[in-house]
């Protein structure tokens, strides 16, 4: 790792740290005129903000490098859950304060996606009804049997399109697990016949969809009035019924004010699951919310067939945690990529 990165590294778990403190947690061997040019360029690059002056000058990240920077997984996953340094409760800052200032994609990521949605366009044009719902339907089941599987739902792909295709059941799996399955199919369904439902976000809207993903199971309805908790991770989402609503209204009017299709997209994936706001099925309803807005603006759904469950997990608990988006948005990026070429 060079030293510009060890230093962000440090300040993320550091902030407000003098340029001595920075040397001495970072084990920097160089000159002090060379730490200086060091958090110079970080502070030219956006990276850095600097508080104070002379002998009291602090160093911290700025909010676009705290949610954005790269952390390595591996190296982050090596530690045990209980010794992580980690942000335990609820970000409120996150919503309202950072995450408006920032610019989710750079320059460059955001003209990759913008080529593949043209391409998108284009082989779209050239298909006919019937070949964009074939299409839709394949991509449908995809999305059923991930979306699914992220959740610990043991149905095979083949086994899922025989059951969403024929309405035939697998041997050995629960009834719930067909139920999941088929849920999927009648959201994605709905979003489909009715493409401008999620062209604004509101949080009843939110709710429907997560009705139709949770009925006939065993799952309250309407936002929770009741603690969760979420395995493998010591951060604690909201408990009080009022504060939930209140960060799903804030996340509404957040995603509703970007103009990038793709930046309201990915916060939807990543706040909806943050904030937890449902009993279950809270990481469902992200990825169908997430999906229904790139429908309603014209833009290619995502299936997340390719995605490694665990990986996807594990961008989930290091935004959870460190409240940093990167592992996620190139997960969100790739599976683009995937979805326009794979499908259409």
């Amino acid at each position: 790792m060079d030293i510009s990165r060890e230093i962000l590294q440090f300040l993320h778990y550091h902030p407000l740290s003098s340029r001595d403190e920075i040397a001495n947690g970072t084990a920097f061997d160089g000159s002090d005129a060379t730490m200086k040019r060091l958090l110079a360029t970080g502070v030219q690059n956006g990276d850095i903000e600097v508080e104070g002056k002379a002998r009291a000058t602090r160093y911290r990240l700025s909010n676009q490098a705290h949610l954005l920077m790269p952390l390595n997984l591996d190296t982050y996953f090596a530690t045990e859950v209980d010794e992580r340094q980690v942000q335990t409760s609820f970000n409120f800052e996150l919503i309202r304060e950072q995450l408006p200032t920032v610019k989710l994609f750079t320059d460059e990521e955001n003209a990759c996606l913008q080529e593949l949605q043209a391409e998108f366009r284009q082989h779209v044009s050239e298909m006919t009804e019937n070949e964009y719902r074939k299409e839709m339907e394949r991509l449908g089941i995809d999305l059923s049997w991930k979306s699914s599987q992220i959740e610990g739902n043991t149905y095979s792909l083949l086994e899922t399109e025989r059951l969403l295709r024929e309405s035939k059941t697998a041997d050995g799996k629960t009834k719930e697990e067909a139920i999941m399955l088929l849920n999927h199919k009648d959201a994605l369904r709905f979003v489909l016949d009715n493409p401008d439902y999620l062209q604004t976000l509101t949080v009843s809207r939110i709710e429907d969809i997560h009705h139709l993903l949770t009925k006939e199971l065993s799952v309250d309805k309407g936002i929770r009035h009741r603690r969760v908790g979420i395995t493998g991770t010591n951060y604690h989402p909201l408990d009080n019924e009022f504060q939930i609503r209140e960060a799903m209204h804030d996340t509404c009017d957040l995603i509703n004010s970007k103009e990038s299709i793709f930046e309201k997209a990915l916060l939807a994936l990543v706040l909806l699951s943050y904030i937890q706001a449902f009993s279950d099925g809270n990481m469902r309803t992200a990825r169908i919310t997430s999906n229904s807005i790139l429908i309603a603006n014209g833009y290619c759904p995502l299936s997340f067939r390719s995605v490694d469950s665990i990986d996807y997990k594990k961008a989930m608990l290091i935004f959870y945690e460190q409240n940093n988006l990167y592992a996620f948005k190139q997960i969100f990026i790739d599976q683009f990529e995937f979805a326009v070429r794979e499908y259409f």
